[in-house]
């Protein structure tokens, strides 16, 4: 069973693009990279760079030092129904924990193919626009919305 605790990562490059991801199982939902938490105990942190790794190939060890950043925001929201048989009977809401990631221009991409289909680097408003979630829309408003 899922735990209803995730992580969600904004990739970014320095020009302002910002990277999504189109799911595999629901065509045209384009989203940043999230995921829950693997133990209860898990560091937001690690499961961050843990998502990162697994869903674009992006490896967080490999980047300078401070480039994953803790947007220090978290959001409960309600889990869609055709996603509440992963969680314990009962399971609707899920805290998801905002981070922010700024990846070098030349930074490739190597989706899995069994939870994404395609990617696309898009101006951080067209990104916003994209996004199928309201609130990953918000989590890149904020970013770059920060002084």
């Amino acid at each position: 069973m899922k735990i209803p605790i995730s992580v969600l990562v904004v990739i970014y490059k320095s020009n302002g693009e910002v990277l999504l991801i189109e799911r595999a199982d629901k065509s045209n939902f384009w989203q940043s990279v999230t995921g829950s938490v693997d133990a209860i105990d898990e560091d937001l942190s690690t499961a961050a760079e843990r998502e990162v790794l697994e869903e674009t190939g992006i490896d967080i060890q490999f980047l300078p030092a401070n480039s994953l950043q803790d947007m220090h925001h978290q959001i409960e929201y309600e889990i869609y129904p055709q996603w509440r048989h992963r969680y314990a009977p009962g399971v609707i809401k899920n805290t998801e924990h905002w981070f922010s990631l700024r990846v070098p221009d030349n930074t490739q991409v190597q989706l899995a193919p069994r939870e994404h289909v395609a990617y696309q680097w898009l101006p951080h408003a067209e990104a916003v626009s994209k996004c199928f979630s309201r609130s990953n829309g918000e989590a890149i408003l904020q970013l770059f919305s920060a002084p």
